[in-house]
């Protein structure tokens, strides 16, 4: 009999470990990100004050893309971009949740850059 890895678990340890090491301030807020199996969602945290500055996902209801989920994934960095930038926030510490930097988070956090944020 074959195991499987829980890889769910294994990537919650992962982000622990970030996260013990990565926080998120008033001055430079976090950007999460989150990767379900077919959407993608992004946050833009202040830890210190435990409140969510900015938010975007690939589930809104005028998000419309066409192509695949990396694209998805690009246009939901740019609108957290743009949406941070009218909340006056430049610069921001990127939490890729435990994920691999590769694929859909990769894409996220280049929409995020084109959109103007600086991490």
């Amino acid at each position: 009999m074959i195991n499987r890895p829980d890889t769910r678990s294994q990537r919650i340890k992962r982000h622990k470990r970030v996260r013990a090491k990565i926080a998120g301030t008033p001055e430079r807020p976090r950007l999460n990100v989150f990767r379900s199996e077919t959407n993608i969602y992004a946050q833009i945290i202040d830890d210190v004050n435990g409140v969510t500055l900015v938010s975007a996902s690939s589930l809104e209801k005028d998000f419309n893309v066409e192509g695949t989920k990396s694209d998805a994934a690009k246009q939901v960095g740019m609108n957290v971009a743009e949406r941070a930038k009218a909340k006056g926030i430049e610069t921001v510490v990127f939490d890729r949740g435990g994920y691999v930097y590769h694929g859909r988070v990769k894409a996220l956090a280049e929409g995020a850059r084109e959109g103007g944020l600086q991490f």
